[in-house]
């Protein structure tokens, strides 16, 4: 099998510096030749932390992106990306101006230190899988499933979609 390129899911999210444009600018960067082409773009949705409670809510939203790269070049472009706008990296769940996890690349499978495909945690997170069937509800990432199917089973109380 080839190891280049497809079609990428990422999950975005933010709580510092005007979260909702944190987003808005990620998108519009990850669409650019270094990442690929962006196909859809999720609705914003506004979640509850996790982990630690003590900080503002959360922005959250989903990109497919079809792009040339592998799996594991995208991931160290969306951390680049990261960086460059003004991610720090501390503790674990703390508050952030931008995070970008690649949560699927096409139904490849993949657990190396640097990268896991798919993302080990995302069918836990409504703040990922409500956004992530916004934009590819039919898609099964996980066994089969569909990411609808996988969003329904979450009915979180804590997050709700700011552009409906």
């Amino acid at each position: 099998m080839n190891d280049v390129g497809g079609r990428a899911f990422i999950a975005l999210g933010a709580n510092l510096d005007d979260p909702a444009a944190r987003l808005r600018e990620a998108m519009s960067r990850l669409d650019d030749q270094a990442f690929g082409c962006v196909v859809a773009c999720s609705s914003l949705y506004r979640s509850a932390p996790v982990g630690r409670l003590d900080q503002p809510e959360f922005v959250n939203a989903a990109v497919e992106l079809r792009t040339g790269l592998c799996p594991l070049e995208l991931m160290r472009r969306l951390l680049q990306l990261e960086a460059a706008m003004g991610r720090a990296r501390g503790e674990r769940n703390g508050p952030r101006r931008i995070d970008l996890d690649l949560v699927a690349f096409d139904a490849r499978v993949l657990a190396i230190p640097e990268l896991q495909l798919p993302h080990p945690r995302a069918l836990e997170r409504a703040f990922v899988m409500l956004p992530w069937s916004d934009i590819a509800p039919d898609f099964r990432p996980f066994g089969g499933t569909e990411v609808r199917v996988l969003a329904s089973r979450l009915l979180p109380a804590d997050i709700h979609r700011l552009d409906a």
